[in-house]
């Protein structure tokens, strides 16, 4: 399997450290707000991500963190007159929330920084006393960028070029402007914590690197995120992890691409800025998950609504064909054992898009090409339902209809509709009137009246055949007639 790792900007084996596991983590969001979409695509992306790890056979321990202490989080509970505490609470809980109905799994491991002090001060502590970082006396603990050879590894930067535009701010003491902070001394009003320095609160930088060491240990298999963290977030990381404990914080860095929307950046300015919760109030996960798939991770993703109605489109474009391959299965008039070419070139193209899901999945994660794949399948599988109707080999549908189900679940995509279909006890009464039906079963009276139907049209009997059929419409029904078989199904199913 081939993994593009950002810090040797190719890609590489995946060779996991301890055999058959891998131990990954990914940045969180910092809790001060809703998420927006291109936040949602990146969790997505590593979501999808140790999900076929997972389908591969890895035991894999992923690790997400929320930084619920941050400048961000401070500003807008002054804004809002409420506690950090509690915007951090409540922003916390919604990103826990927009997860879930995208479909995110929830991490092995949800460290949150302001539980991780201890930890983060003891990783402060080991950079001071092996010259890497040092306290002013002004309460602030800063990383010295120039005493790691190495920095600038995971970004492909180099330090003298960095320093051109970095300054001083008024308020610190740095010893040289790349420098960055560990520990930020208390400002009134502010969340704060003892430590040796006084009392502050930690770094951005800070929390990542120390929550790895002490829950995942160092160095990890993995470590993602989006592609705006690569500097100077994860170089920092980076660079405390070299110093500290004198090893890599992960042997393979994974960035997720940009989001555009309608082939601009994403800004409030610009009118085009949408939450997570937005989009998902008016469109289903799943749909929204495969818009984003069909963009491979690395790659910046044209996210649009037009394109997002069209996935909903595909989305139950998969679905029909899932019920229809089912259906052909639970109602083939083909023998058992006799299989005709038709049967074994559609089970071979079921092969070969299931080896083909595979193929692209484990070059780097390319959820287009398995897509495509997959795409592929569902029209060969319909226009095999067509051509060989009542004479479809269930065995071969069904196996078709099952890999559907499973690699589109490998990506976290339900291709199955939510719940079976409900029909309204209306068609009893319906039955009763058209059928002669006695019972008081929904799915009885259907089959009374599908019954009637064929027994009117082959007297030929049309006003009959015609006022059962208008009778089921009024119902939001609609009869489909296959060469397997007739059924009665909601009129907006494919």
């Amino acid at each position: 399997m081939l993994v593009y790792n950002t810090q040797l900007h190719k890609k590489v084996e995946l060779t996991p450290i301890e055999p058959g596991k891998i131990r990954m983590y990914v940045c969180g969001p910092t809790v001060y707000d809703q998420i927006h979409v291109g936040n949602g695509r990146t969790f997505l992306a590593f979501d999808v991500i140790r999900r076929y790890l997972t389908y591969k056979g890895y035991q894999v321990t992923f690790a997400q963190n929320l930084t619920d202490v941050d400048d961000k989080i401070i500003n807008r509970a002054n804004e809002q007159g409420r506690t950090p505490e509690e915007v951090a609470s409540e922003f916390s809980d919604a990103f826990i929330e927009q997860m879930h109905r995208l479909g995110v799994l929830d991490p092995d491991i949800r460290p949150r920084a302001t539980r991780e002090i201890p930890a983060m001060i003891e990783m402060i502590e080991g950079l001071i006393e092996q010259g890497h970082a040092y306290a002013p006396g002004n309460g602030d603990v800063y990383f010295s960028v120039r005493s790691d050879p190495s920095y600038g590894t995971v970004s492909g930067r180099n330090v003298d070029d960095l320093k051109v535009g970095a300054r001083i701010e008024a308020n610190d003491e740095k010893a040289d402007p790349l420098d960055f902070a560990l520990w930020k001394a208390a400002k009134p009003g502010e969340p704060m914590w003892d430590s040796p320095w006084g009392k502050g609160r930690p770094g951005w930088h800070t929390e990542c690197s120390a929550m790895v060491h002490r829950y995942l240990g160092t160095p990890i298999d993995i470590h993602g995120g989006g592609q705006d963290l690569q500097f100077p977030h994860h170089e920092n990381e980076y660079a405390q992890a070299v110093c500290c404990w004198h090893e890599p914080l992960a042997n393979v860095w994974m960035h997720a691409g940009m989001l555009l929307i309608d082939g601009e950046k994403m800004s409030k300015s610009l009118g085009n800025f949408y939450t997570l919760k937005e989009v998902l109030d008016k469109y289903p996960a799943d749909a929204v998950r495969l818009l984003m798939l069909q963009t491979h991770y690395r790659s910046p993703l044209d996210f649009s609504f037009d394109r997002l109605d069209g996935a909903v489109g595909t989305l139950e474009r998969i679905r029909g064909t899932v019920a229809n391959l089912r259906w052909a299965a639970e109602n083939s008039c083909a023998s058992a054992h006799e299989l005709t070419d038709a049967d074994r070139a559609f089970g071979a193209a079921v092969d070969e898009a299931s080896a083909e899901f595979v193929r692209q999945m484990d070059d780097d994660f390319n959820t287009a090409g398995a897509l495509a794949a997959l795409f592929g399948l569902v029209t060969k599988a319909n226009t095999y339902l067509d051509e060989a109707g009542a004479e479809a080999a269930g065995a071969v549908a069904l196996r078709a209809s099952d890999a559907l189900v499973e690699l589109l679940g490998v990506l976290g995509v339900e291709s199955v509709r939510p719940s079976a279909v409900e029909l309204p006890h209306e068609l009893v009464e319906l039955a009763s009137a058209q059928a002669g039906y006695e019972g008081d079963d929904a799915s009885e009276a259907a089959e009374a009246l599908v019954a009637a139907r064929a027994e009117a049209r082959a007297a030929k009997n049309w006003a009959v055949a015609d006022a059962i059929r208008d009778g089921i419409a009024a119902l939001g029904l609609v009869v489909e007639d296959t060469a397997a078989g007739t059924r009665i199904k909601p009129a907006k199913e494919d």
